[in-house]
C-alpha cells in the first residue's frame, strides 16, 4: 500500500485561506462590539493591501484591525473632549447670573 504524499498545491493553500477566514470570522462574530470600533473595517483594508503587497492577507488583517481600532479610540477621544467643555459652560454661566 502506497502512501500519498501531500504537497503544496493551489487547492490546499484556498483550504487554508478559507480556514483562516472561517477562524477570522468566528472570532469577530464573538468580539464585543465597543473593542472592534475601526477594526473591520481596518482588517478588511489591511487584509487587501497585504494580499496585494505579497500574499500576507493575514497579517495585513491584523495591522489593520489594531490600526483601525487605534484610530476609532482617538476618534472617540477626541470628540469627548469637544463635548464636555460645551457641557460644563452653560451650569458655570448659570451660577455667575444668580
Amino acid at each position: 500500500m502506497a502512501l500519498a504524499f501531500v504537497t503544496r498545491s493551489a487547492a490546499s493553500k484556498g483550504w487554508k485561506l478559507a480556514a483562516a477566514g472561517m477562524a477570522l470570522g468566528g472570532l469577530l462574530a464573538f468580539a464585543p462590539a465597543a473593542q472592534a470600533k475601526g477594526c473591520i473595517k481596518g482588517a478588511a483594508v489591511g487584509g487587501v493591501a497585504g494580499h496585494v503587497a505579497g500574499k500576507h492577507g493575514v497579517l495585513g488583517a491584523a495591522a489593520g484591525c489594531a490600526i483601525g481600532h487605534h484610530e476609532a479610540a482617538k476618534k472617540e477621544k477626541a470628540q469627548q473632549q469637544q463635548a464636555a467643555p460645551a457641557a460644563a459652560a452653560p451650569a458655570a454661566g448659570g451660577e455667575a447670573g444668580k
